[in-house]
């Protein structure tokens, strides 16, 4: 994990000279060649990162709430504290590199979705990733894994063919939200093997009604 953000890091100070002349030459060839066409479908799927990273924790505890599934709890709280974790230092770093939007450099990129935040790293290809990361380490099955990928890697796509970041953005992006949910899920093993997840308990009421309730520990 630690080689992860050394990576990032490198690549945020290589962001000038020939590194930048080939990042925004590969961008350059990825936007203008893009079939413009396509557009409504590439901010569909760029727009689709905030309600999944929403939807997939919410719907997994739905899930075990009502199968009153310990696994799934535990896989709910791993999901969202992968998108949470990366997200804020996905923010972090952004304001830390403070790089400007390639749009803003380059007159030749057009800003084809709105996008006022720092470009490095890009955050929707972080937060796809962490989510794409975090579902495959608790569901690792082919037709979970290909699918949830395959969807990361376009979203990180959509980026550059919308002209919103450059490659070294969308690459930090990706280690950073991968690294962040394996990290993520590592902690959450080792909390699991110490101190037991977290997970339902019932008991009667009477004769008639069932108390439910979550047994989280904290020692």
């Amino acid at each position: 994990m630690k080689n992860i953000y050394v990576l990032i890091l490198f690549i945020s100070f290589s962001t000038s000279g020939y590194s930048q002349n080939v990042d925004i030459d590969l961008l350059n060839h990825i936007h203008t060649n893009r079939n413009e066409n396509l557009d409504p479908a590439l901010k569909w799927i760029t727009h689709s990162v905030t309600p999944l990273s929403l939807a997939v924790p919410v719907g997994t505890a739905a899930y075990a709430l009502i199968t009153k599934d310990d696994r799934s709890l535990q896989n709910a709280v791993e999901i969202a504290s992968s998108v949470v974790v990366s997200g804020v230092l996905s923010v972090g770093l952004k304001h830390a590199v403070n790089r400007e939007r390639p749009f803003d450099t380059y007159p030749f990129i057009t800003e084809v979705v709105p996008a006022d935040s720092p470009s490095f790293p890009s955050g929707h290809t972080t937060h796809a990733f962490a989510l794409a990361t975090s579902v495959t380490l608790v569901y690792p099955e082919w037709y979970v894994v290909v699918p949830a990928y395959l969807w990361a890697g376009t979203v990180g796509y959509t980026r550059m063919a919308l002209g919103v970041h450059y490659p070294s953005d969308v690459l930090a992006g990706a280690l950073l939200g991968s690294g962040s949910a394996y990290l993520c899920h590592k902690i959450n093993q080792k909390i699991t093997e110490k101190h037991g997840g977290i997970r339902f308990s019932s008991s009667m009421i009477g004769s008639e009604h069932v108390q439910l309730s979550l047994i989280i520990p904290l020692d």
